[in-house]
């Protein structure tokens, strides 16, 4: 706040309540004057990356180089699965329903949710149970499955319903296991996803392997984000996917297209009996 701002605020109590409704520190925005965590915009363009720029307005600092290029690779790996994905599809219909292009990216960022969506959130929380367990990784590992299994059948990070082996797991874990190599990160949580891993296969003849939600949740947790984040930060990567496709869909001349085919009618069902009786 200039000092005449700070005057006026002074003698002006409601123009400083007015000014402190939504104080923040991530940017600073006055006539001819735009920082971002304390940076001028003119100094950063063209200078740092755009995952260096969602650490600095997220985490407040810049990353290392190193730190920016991992962060980069998830979001690199997630950017899209295709129409079978809930959230592509739906950007795909509302694309064709004259919503415009903003409304139809809306859509699908907004299925994405604990079942679509969540799966790395979830698995930062996995993998952080993992570690607060205090025993050596073989027993935490499967002293946690076995509570996360009571709960669920589903243990987040693992498995795929599509790919036997997630063609994204292994270039993402190389990369981890680099920058473990080189100090960037502790691997920590690499660690735990790796011995999570093992416990799942324990015994098994077909392999439960990490998925991109597994791999990418290592990289963000081993980057320091809060489990929230890792969410937040795949839906940034997902709406790259979502805009493609409901730009691509906008092409078509299709109006008003459905889920299924026109000729393809969904299988009626005959009520219930106990639906038809009027209640008690």
């Amino acid at each position: 706040m200039t000092t005449d701002r700070a005057a006026s605020a002074v003698e002006n109590p409601f123009r400083k309540e007015a000014a402190d409704w939504w104080a923040t520190a991530v940017s600073r925005i006055e006539p001819g004057v735009i920082e971002l965590r304390g940076r001028p915009v003119q100094e950063l363009i063209g200078t740092i990356s755009f995952p260096a720029m969602i650490w600095l307005l997220v985490r407040g600092s810049l990353p290392t180089d190193r730190q920016a290029a991992l962060l980069e690779a998830a979001l690199v790996a997630a950017v899209d699965h295709g129409p079978q994905a809930p959230s592509i599809a739906a950007a795909r219909m509302a694309a064709t329903c004259g919503v415009g292009l903003n409304n139809a990216v809306a859509t699908g960022v907004n299925m994405l949710g604990d079942v679509h969506g969540g799966a790395g959130e979830q698995c930062v929380e996995l993998l952080t149970d993992v570690l607060a367990a205090g025993l050596p990784l073989p027993d935490a590992a499967a002293a946690t499955v076995a509570a996360w299994r009571a709960r669920t059948t589903y243990l987040p990070g693992f498995g795929h319903r599509f790919h036997p082996i997630d063609p994204r797991r292994d270039p993402l874990l190389a990369l981890v296991d680099a920058a473990v190599s080189d100090g960037v990160v502790a691997g920590r949580h690499l660690a735990a996803a790796r011995a999570v891993e093992e416990e799942l296969n324990r015994g098994r003849s077909r392999p439960i392997p990490m998925n991109i939600d597994g791999a990418t949740a290592v990289i963000y947790a081993e980057l320091g984000f809060p489990a929230p984040l890792a969410r937040g930060l795949f839906v940034l990567s997902r709406s790259v996917g979502i805009l493609a496709h409901a730009w691509e869909e906008t092409g078509s001349g299709l109006r008003n297209k459905g889920p299924l085919p026109r000729s393809v009618l969904p299988t009626y069902l005959e009520p219930a009996k106990s639906l038809r009786q009027p209640p008690a």
